[in-house]
This record gives structure tokens, sequence and C-alpha cells, in this order.
């Protein structure tokens, strides 16, 4: 069928098995055809293509709730709502959203993009459902990998303690970003071989009944009896004892299996879990075989052999140089222990923990434990480093301020990711991680201009033993700037002039440093003489280089890739207050909203950060000076 045609998914009730199976190819085929053009997250959504069939032929969305954990897996969600003909624009700007999108359908209840969220929401769902004495039926579709998030577990026991109908769909394909680990996954591996628990069980319920019981001491016994073979073929039977029906192991791709399995849920009153059994990739041999999960989320591929094409880069991996420099100094200092919630392959630790195995800890996707483990390192003089992406820390936020700061513990934050990150959208730009760590006392912020500079900055915070310290790097490569041989260490709250002048000061960091030496260029051919400063300390300020601006009565304009309130301008402007200084300052940065998805240059000029705007803005300034001159 014409997939482009597809309005919503109620033609699928009348389809048999073998138009479900076809369909399904179809669908794969659809995926690896459009996503070759653009990218996207293509291996989780070639595994959910029989469960989403599935799930949409025995219930009703809208009216029954789909909640999709993380929401990379819901393109054939997308397909089957009626998106199939804006699948050109997927993760363009302006275009179709990588993950549900409210606004994009009613078929999407709950938007996402960070993982372990679905249970929580599916449970306020479940409650306002009840309290307003609607039929509607809940489901979350959650990952086996996003089951080690402790919110996702807080609303396993919560569910399972009121007794909701609430039906719980695990996608178990043993990989989320990267291979999963912990107890809880374990668990999961031990149910996988164990189909026939639930035959056996109801056989040995069926012979118990027939057993007369007088007493009550048999039965006692004969439920002891019952729970012990339980133990014997599925040890540690979780979800059960956490007050669900537990359903499976199913096969994720047997569409007559997963209907049966979802009608007998739709069916059960209480909490029930349907622990779907799925291959990442299905139906594309590169992506099914791989290993390293490096089709997870990809960039355009030729289909015919699955080669990626990578965009030619001229420097390394922002996120190379951290793990290569840390590498490279846990080689001299054995106290250095690097911890990651899920994302050694996202952030570049594979070969540090093949040199370091002992000392690099994949927690899971399990923020706030990785915070807070971090500090409990510190107390023992180890020297801990949190690699985590920006918008990942903000679930750790309490225990940066109750466990780390607080305590004045010398962990350090290297947050990749920071500033805009383009395709993957609202949930994903890291712009907040100024405004919420600059305010925390003993916390030291800063991002360099380059490669080379991040290498020293990682070198100087594993030096610094007053507190906590954070990095800040961009997704993505530098710029290919010679990298120095020996580390140096970068004095603590010290910025630098790469650019004199006398008119303005360009106040910046990071991936706005390119920006605004190009203004400089510009601006000295029409007369403008900028000062261009490296602000590579956004915490503390250079107080030292700012009350010498002031004393010059120099215009001051702060650029930034990240919100402006609580942002870097916002502290030089108390810095200003603070000191009564009676100097202009003007702010370039992220406005007061979200930044959807699309290329990084589109969203900068969507919200004037570009180099034509920064002249500008360098220009009024300079023009407020000479009509602030004239009036004095």
């Amino acid at each position: 069928m014409n997939l482009e045609e597809i309005q919503d998914p109620q033609f699928l009730k009348t389809y048999e098995t073998e138009q479900l199976n076809k369909l399904a190819a179809e669908i794969r085929s659809f995926l690896i055809e459009k996503l070759s053009v653009r990218g996207g997250h293509l291996g989780p959504n070639l595994g959910v293509v029989e469960l989403t069939l599935a799930m949409h032929k025995v219930f009703d969305s809208p009216k029954d709730k789909f909640i999709w954990d993380v929401g990379h897996q819901a393109y054939v969600h997308k397909i089957l709502t009626g998106r199939a003909s804006q699948f050109d624009t997927l993760r363009q700007y302006k275009g179709l959203c990588g993950f549900p999108k409210r606004i994009e359908s009613e078929h999407d209840v709950w938007e996402t993009g960070h993982s372990s969220t679905s249970l929580s929401a599916a449970m306020g769902m479940a409650i306002a459902r009840d309290l307003k004495k609607t039929d509607d039926k809940v489901l979350a579709v959650i990952g086996d990998g996003a089951l080690t998030g402790g919110m996702a577990l807080e609303a396993l026991n919560h569910i399972g303690h009121e007794k909701k109908d609430l039906i719980v769909v695990l996608n178990d394909n043993e990989m989320s970003i990267a291979p999963n680990v912990g107890a809880l996954h374990n668990v999961l591996g031990r149910m996988r071989t164990a189909r026939k628990y639930n035959k056996a069980k109801d056989e040995l319920e069926s012979l118990i009944r027939k057993i007369p019981a007088f007493g009550g001491k048999l039965a006692a016994t004969a439920e002891r009896v019952k729970d012990s073979l339980k133990y014997l073929l599925v040890s540690g039977m979780f979800f059960e004892e956490l007050g669900y029906t537990y359903l499976g192991p199913v096969d994720g791709h047997d569409v007559d299996d997963l209907i049966e399995n979802l009608t007998y849920a739709k069916k059960t009153k209480g909490p029930v879990i349907i622990h779907v059994l799925t291959k990442k990739g299905k139906g594309y041999e590169p992506a099914e075989s791989d290993k390293k999960d490096s089709w997870h989320g990809v960039g355009p591929y030729k289909i015919e052999s699955g080669e990626q094409i990578k965009p030619q880069q001229v420097g390394p991996s922002y996120s190379g140089v951290v793990s290569k420099t840390l590498e490279t100094l846990s080689h001299k200092d054995d106290r250095i222990a690097v911890i990651t919630p899920a994302m050694t392959i996202g952030s570049k630790l594979t070969d540090y923990g093949k040199a370091f195995p002992d000392r690099l800890f994949d927690v899971g996707i399990a923020e706030q434990h990785a915070t807070t483990m971090a500090a409990g390192l510190a107390t023992q003089n180890m020297k801990p480093v949190l690699s985590i992406y920006s918008t990942f820390l903000q679930r750790g936020y309490d225990q940066v301020v109750h466990d780390v700061a607080r305590q004045n513990l010398n962990v350090v934050f290297t947050i990749d990711r920071s500033g805009l990150v383009g395709a993957d959208g609202e949930t994903h730009q890291g712009v907040f991680d100024i405004a919420f760590l600059r305010h925390i006392p003993n916390m030291v912020l800063m991002m360099g201009k380059d490669e080379n500079e991040l290498q020293h900055m990682v070198y100087s915070a594993l030096n610094y033993e007053d507190g906590p310290i954070a990095i800040r790097f961009p997704r993505g490569n530098g710029s290919g700037v010679p990298m120095d041989e020996e580390f140096e260490n970068i004095p603590i709250g010290s910025w630098e002039v790469l650019k004199e002048g006398d008119d303005v000061a360009i106040l910046t960091f990071g991936t706005t440093i390119p920006m605004a030496l190009e203004a400089w260029e510009i601006l000295a051919k029409s007369g403008v003489s900028a000062r261009v400063i490296n602000a590579r300390f956004i915490k503390p300020l250079d107080s030292k280089m700012l009350k010498e601006l002031y004393a010059e009565n120099m215009p001051i304009l702060t650029l930034e890739e990240a919100v402006l309130q609580g942002g870097f301008g916002s502290a030089v402007l108390e810095h200003a207050a603070d000191h009564q200084a009676n100097v202009i300052i003007d702010r370039m940065g992220i406005p007061d909203c979200f930044i959807e998805h699309g290329s990084v240059t589109k969203l900068l000029e969507e919200i004037g950060i570009t180099t034509p705007d920064l002249v500008e803005r360098v220009k009024a300034l300079v023009k407020r000076k000479a009509e602030k001159g004239l009036l004095t």
C-alpha cells in the first residue's frame, strides 16, 4: 500500500496476519530509504514495527493512550497516524519532529526525548481516567535500558501499589544507546530464558486445585510450593512481586503472539507487564548485526552497503579530546575515575574503558546516582570525573547542589553537548546548564575556545582542589587547531584578549568565538575598533579585566549560545551592578523559549545570533556610547 495515503490506524482492524506482515516489510523499506537521506533513529524503529502494528490493531488511539519512553522509536507510530508524507522533513528545520510531538498529532499524547518518564506520565493519565470515569486504556512502551532510571523504578513501585489498570510494554532489545548494565538487566536476561514459566505455573495451579484441602494447612503448603516453582523457573520474578501480571517473554516480531498478549492484557484488571523481545535494527542487515550500536541514531548512509556517509571533519571531536586527555592523565594518576550514565559510546569513552576497565563506571540511565556516586568517590581523595550530556545533567540537579557543591567536593563535570545540538530539538539543546550551575556556591564553570584549550581545561580541572569544577564543550568536531603536546594549567577565573580594540568589548567563549573574530574583521573595515575577549571562565568572572573595562568606559556586549536568563550576560550585569559601574552593556543569547529542531545554523539565524546580527549590535552600542557622550 501507499504509506503516504494513511490517515489513521483504523484500517488495521480488518488486517489479517499475512497483510500485517506485508505491511511491516513495507514500513521497514520505507524507513530504510527515507533515513538513508536525512538520518535519524533507524535501529530502534526497525525493532518495533510489528509491536506498533499490533498495538494499533488491538487498541484505539487516540482514545487509548500510547506513551513512548524516550520517543526515538515512534517513527512507525507516526507513519500509522498519517505523517508518512512528511518524512522527507524529518528532524529538519520546521519539519517533522524526531520524537512524539503533541502539536503534530492527537495521537501523540506525551512528549519525550529523555528516558524513564513514560511510567510516571502513564500513571497520571490512568488516575485522570479513573477520576473522570472513562474507559480508555493507557499503555507505556519502555525499553529495558530505561528501566535503570530511578524515576521508572519509582513509578513501577507506585503503579504496583495502586493496582491501576495500566499496561506496560517492556521493549527488551538488550540495548539502549549502548549495551545495558545493571542487576535489573540481568533479571530480564533470566526471564528471557524462561518462556515455559507461565505454562508451568498454570499447570501447577490446576493440579493444586484438584487436591482436597482441609484445615487450610495443605492450601498454605501448596502456595509455598507454587512460589518455590516460580523462583526455581524464573529467578527474581521482580514484576510479579511488585503487583503486576507478567506476560511473556513475547516474540516482538510475531504479530499473532503480540496481538494475543495485548488482547489478554486489555481484558486484565490491574497493572500488566508485557515483556516483548525485539531485535534492534530488524530487517536491515547492517543495523541488525551491529554490535557497537552505531545504528541507534545515524546520519545519511548508503542503503546497499550500509556505509555511513560522514560529513568532512577538520579537527577531532570535542568528546574525543576530553576522553583522550583523561586517558593520558589516568596513566599518571591512579586516583582518576570516570563515571557516565549510559553514554560510554556517545562520550567517546570506549577506548578509555579498554585502557582502564576498572576506572570507568557506566551506571546506566541513572544521572542522580552517578552524581552522588562521584561525590562519594571525592570524599575518599579520589578524582572523579562525571562525563555527562548537558541536558542529562539537568536530571542530577539536586545532587549537584546537595551532595557535591554543598560539601565542596572535588568532582569534575565534563559537560558534553553544551549549546545547540540541532536535529534532536528541544529536549537535547544544551542551553540551560550555565543558568542552573552558575548560581551554585563553590562551583567553577568554564568553556574553551577550541579543542586545544579544552584539553588544557581538563588538565586544569583535575589539578583543581578547591571544590567542584565543570567544563562545557559542544557537540561535534573542533576546527583543527594545533594541539599542544604538553598540558598547561589555566589560572582559574582568567580571561584572555584575542583582539585589541578601544571602542567596544565583545565578551564571549566557546562556539561563538569564531563569530566574534569574524565580526571583528568586518567592524575594523568600517572603522569600529572592537576588543574580543575569550571569557573562558563563566564563573568566576575575571573581575580584574571587567574593572579595567569599566575604567575605560568601554561598552560591553556579551555573546553566548545559552539562555540569557541567568546566563553569562546576566553574570556580567550583576558584576557591573555590584561595582556600581556606569557602563553600557548589551547581551546576545538564547531568548526565553524552547528551541526546536533544525540545523544549528538555521536555528541561530532564527534567534538572531549570526555574524551580521553581532556586527549590527556592536555598531548600535558604539552609537549609544557616542550619544551618551554628547548628552553628558
